[in-house]
């Protein structure tokens, strides 16, 4: 089988004439642009350093799309009564081309709002210039969420079109992003009769691989929990998701879900002892099911009852290979019945209106606030935990967490890096008071290279999550670090590197602070800190074991 890459969705971090050679770099022999030009007809010069820097790569050209309006919002001009001469103008050039650089696939992306009639007209004209090179005209159909006035968003809707054109070098362009998104068998799309060309990426993560989901839990109707390094690789939103088990970073609903289960498929967990908690507890008579890439995880914690080595995606796409094979359909059962019914009751209060402000009222303002593309970091401390037992993930990576090590500062030099791999994203970081200070010359970076990120600290005045542990010993010894009024100006220590920042004492003022935040950001480029003081001596729920955690809080049900 062979494979080439889309240089107009990856590598596009990259000038246009470098991507072919970095496609190379990559390990593809083979590439696919959408229309490269602003202009439907080009300069000689400008195709001649095009189709260079493809021969100069050592890469084909295997599929390019005829002039097209994406850059715009568009998609596409075949169909689209306005576009009649610029479509129809860059026939020739784009044939020219593919026939230089022996490429004999050609996409003609349909048009919203399209006019049927005007559509079958060029796309019929363009197959009959496609086949002086004999090459194929692609008809695509795409997914109605992002395109809806595209009127192409299923297999059938694509292949009548291509029925209706006629000529025999017309072919389906079978999309799996676009299908998956729609619902359709991407096996029956793939075994069509007239798909003569395939695009593979992740859905709903087009661009970024790795990203995409595999529906074995809701083939089998059965609940999903995360661990803190996974939270986002199922919406928090999901019918099936059920929360986090452990003993801090967790929710009530999820220890008591997990505490009810009676077998576990745990897919690259390491089983941390800040999410067993006493194994005894944890394993009970549980069965344990352990795939893992790496051989030594397997065992290294407690032996599972079926250790397998193997990569996690490559096992859940055998899996569902096999559940389809045999024909398993499930309904929701009464135990996902029973996993809902403790996600509905078994929370925690957020809705806090305190001064000093209670630390989960924070999380609850930055759930409202921020959308499901934010990127946040977090590191570790009372903010990490409190950030695993009420922030919400909807997207994988969107929750970038050092895990159970310990780098105080990390958050402000992962914010740059988060930022700079994806320019156009909202980035935040959560901090605590004493950590920011580790690494707090890096604001410096940030703002000379003009990275924006929000900052979000929660001041406790504390080493927090020190004087936390310290409670079984009755100990409170060298962790506070208040002094005058509020103590360190964090402020201020903004400002000192050019950068900008509010403090913020009531909880009413939060979302508003975030606004401001986000939009100086945007105009300074540069990191900006809502600074909040929440309660001295707040602790987050905690224990030795699942079963025994406590809460320090007035639960729902107790108000």
């Amino acid at each position: 089988m062979r494979f080439d890459v889309n240089c107009s969705i990856l590598f596009t971090q990259l000038p246009l004439l470098e991507r072919p050679a970095a496609a190379k770099a990559a390990g593809f022999d083979a590439v696919e642009f959408w229309w490269p030009f602003d202009t439907a007809v080009p300069d000689d010069r400008q195709v001649d350093a095009f189709i260079d820097a493809i021969r100069n790569a050592g890469v084909r050209l295997v599929g390019l799309n005829f002039a097209d309006d994406i850059p715009e919002g568009g998609r596409g001009l075949a169909g689209r009564p306005g576009d009649v001469k610029r479509f129809r103008d860059n026939l020739d050039v784009a044939v020219g081309i593919a026939g230089r650089l022996g490429c004999q696939a050609l996409n003609a992306l349909y048009g919203n709002n399209a006019d049927p009639d005007l559509a079958l007209e060029n796309l019929a004209l363009a197959a009959r210039k496609a086949a002086a090179i004999d090459a194929v005209v692609l008809v695509e159909a795409l997914n109605a969420y992002e395109s809806p006035t595209y009127p192409l968003v299923s297999v059938k809707a694509a292949t009548d079109v291509i029925e209706a054109v006629g000529r025999p070098n017309v072919r389906f362009l079978c999309d799996l992003y676009h299908l998956a998104r729609m619902g359709e068998d991407l096996r029956a799309a793939l075994a069509h009769p007239l798909t003569g060309h395939v695009q593979i990426a992740d859905a709903p993560g087009r661009g970024r691989p790795g990203s995409g989901t595999l529906p074995l839990a809701e083939l089998l109707q059965v609940p999903v929990q995360v661990t803190l390094m996974g939270k986002g690789s199922i919406p928090d939103d999901h019918p099936l998701h059920s929360g986090m088990t452990g003993i801090q970073t967790s929710q009530r609903y999820g220890n008591a879900s997990f505490l009810e289960s009676d077998l576990v498929l745990a897919l690259g967990a390491r089983f941390g002892d800040r999410h067993t908690g006493a194994l005894d507890v944890y394993r009970g008579e549980r069965t344990f099911i352990h795939v893992d890439i790496e051989p030594t995880q397997l065992g290294k914690v407690f032996e599972p009852d079926l250790g397998i080595v193997s990569d996690t995606g490559l096992f859940l796409r055998a899996m569902i290979d096999l559940v389809k094979a045999r024909g398993i359909t499930r309904a929701p059962s009464a135990w996902v019945e029973r996993v809902r019914d403790l996600r509905r009751t078994l929370t925690r209060r957020e809705d806090f209106d305190d001064i000093p402000v209670k630390a989960p009222r924070v999380y609850k303002e930055i759930n409202d606030f921020f959308d499901e593309d934010t990127y946040f970091v977090t590191a570790i401390g009372l903010y990490q935990i409190w950030g695993g037992q009420h922030q919400k993930a909807f997207k994988p990576r969107r929750y970038q967490v050092c895990g159970q090590a310990g780098p105080l500062g990390w958050e402000i030099p992962a914010a740059i890096g988060v930022k700079k791999a994806a320019p156009d994203a909202q980035v935040v970081g959560v901090v605590g008071d004493y950590g920011f200070q580790y690494l707090v010359e890096e604001l410096a970076v940030a703002a000379q290279y003009d990275v924006p990120f929000v900052l979000v600290m929660l001041n406790n005045e504390y080493l927090g999550l020190i004087r936390q542990a310290s409670l079984p010993y009755e100990m409170n010894y060298q962790v506070d670090i208040h002094y005058d009024e509020y103590g360190t100006d964090n402020v201020k220590i903004m400002e000192a590197y050019g950068c900008a920042g509010v403090r913020v004492f009531d909880p009413a003022e939060i979302r508003s602070s975030l606004e401001w935040a986000t939009k100086e950001a945007a105009r300074t480029s540069r990191p900006v800190l809502v600074e909040i003081m929440i309660e001295r001596e707040a602790n987050t729920p905690h224990g030795l074991s699942i079963d025994a955690v406590r809460e320090f809080e007035p639960l729902p049900a107790e108000v």
